[in-house]
């Protein structure tokens, strides 16, 4: 495995592959989410990159950039263990100079986790356009629990007639259900507890629309029901275009719940 820092390194190292290229793009502090992103990369690519950079344009002022967790060896050393190829960790005078010409995000952008955070897709969609011109893969991982985020960065592929695969993989959980998250390590054992909420409601949810219910309304009372005790910034019913529904579509909807606990926002949803 070869760690490379610079722009130049990568573009040299990428110039002389042959084969098809499998790319994990993270922000470090590494779970067995991330784990399984690599996994299927690794098992479907002859070349696996995986960049790890904590991307300051996605965050707003006042977010938590400074206290973002950074593992950097213990990543490395879950990439080693992953067999990745290559592991980009540039800083961020590399990524971005002084004045850009800017990605902007579509007006769906600023809906939902862009309704709270006006301008974080931007950020998101600028750097990952970067990560595709360096690595130029074939295929790219990118995880369901940000699924406004995975629904942007498809749009963007197509778009822009970029020549990658977007592959979306499943949510990885913890036994008791929680949905891995580098900012799970922020809750105290009664945030950890009360967190549960979250995934017993979407997998209720689940069981109610599986058993034949189609009104968005009944769905979402039953879903605020197990959370009432909770801090719910937002629930939402959507196509997997993110259009809002009427009704709700078997294999077509997500289900998307935001609760807070203190300073820490989880998001979860279920693919339907």
């Amino acid at each position: 495995m070869q760690v490379l820092k610079t722009i130049e390194e990568l573009q040299k190292i990428r110039k002389n592959i042959v084969g098809t290229v499998g790319f994990v793009p993270t922000m470090g502090a590494l779970h067995n989410g991330h784990i399984s992103l690599i996994k299927q990369a690794r098992s479907k690519n002859d070349v696996v990159i995986v960049s790890i950079f904590v991307n300051p344009t996605q965050f707003l002022p006042g977010e938590d950039l400074d206290a973002y967790p950074r593992k950097d060896e213990a990543d490395k050393k879950i990439c080693q263990m992953c067999k990745v190829d290559y592991v980009f960790m540039p800083e961020i005078s590399t990524m971005y100079g002084k004045e850009e010409v800017l990605i902007k995000a579509p007006n769906k952008s600023y809906i939902l986790e862009g309704k709270t955070r006006p301008g974080h897709f931007d950020g998101v969609l600028r750097v990952v356009l970067k990560l595709f011109n360096l690595t130029q893969p074939t295929n790219a991982y990118f995880g369901k629990k940000d699924a406004q985020q995975l629904s942007l960065i498809m749009q963007m592929v197509k778009d822009l007639f970029l020549p990658i695969n977007i592959v979306p993989c499943e949510i990885i959980r913890e036994d008791d259900g929680l949905a891995l998250s580098s900012r799970n390590i922020y809750l105290d054992a009664t945030q950890r507890k009360d967190a549960l909420l979250i995934s017993k409601s979407l997998y209720m949810a689940g069981s109610l629309i599986a058993s034949g219910e189609r009104n968005i309304n009944a769905v979402e009372n039953k879903l605020y029901s197990i959370m009432q005790t909770l801090d719910v910034e937002y629930v939402a019913i959507v196509d997997r275009e993110f259009n809002e529904l009427k009704v709700v579509e078997p294999k077509n909807t997500i289900i998307l719940v935001v609760a807070r606990f203190g300073n820490t926002r989880l998001l979860d949803n279920i693919w339907l």
